[in-house]
């Protein structure tokens, strides 16, 4: 059973950083395609960034430049690195996988459908 499970969540000023993390088992991790979503109050859930089984990753036009993806395979965990957050990053903060990795088709994968198994969720929340 693939069970993603975050961490890293917190309240941060404006302008502050988060390092969120995404920790799991029982699946062989660097295959994976993998993603960070959030969901902002009243909001759909929306991607934000994922990586490739290569590495390679895409990210949501609203956090380029600020936030960073990746991934260490030894540990099986992936991460999200939050710099210069706003108030509208305020969200919970969900960690996605699917196992077919390949970069084009991982890239591609911005919905909540694109991706099958999740993590419970980690909330940021950032006062201006």
């Amino acid at each position: 059973q693939v069970q993603p499970v975050e961490s890293g969540g917190g309240s941060v000023q404006t302008g502050g950083s988060l390092r969120l993390s995404c920790a799991a088992s029982g699946y062989t991790y660097s295959t994976y395609c993998m993603g960070w979503f959030r969901q902002r109050p009243g909001k759909e859930r929306e991607g934000v960034a994922v990586i490739a089984s290569d590495g390679s990753s895409s990210y949501a036009d609203s956090v380029k430049g600020r936030f960073t993806i990746s991934k260490d395979n030894v540990k099986n965990t992936l991460y999200l690195q939050m710099n210069s957050l706003k108030p509208e990053d305020t969200a919970m903060y969900y960690c996605a996988l699917h196992s077919d990795g390949s970069g084009p088709t991982c890239r591609r994968r911005t919905r909540k459908s694109d991706f099958n198994y999740w993590g419970q969720g980690t909330q940021v929340t950032v006062s201006s």
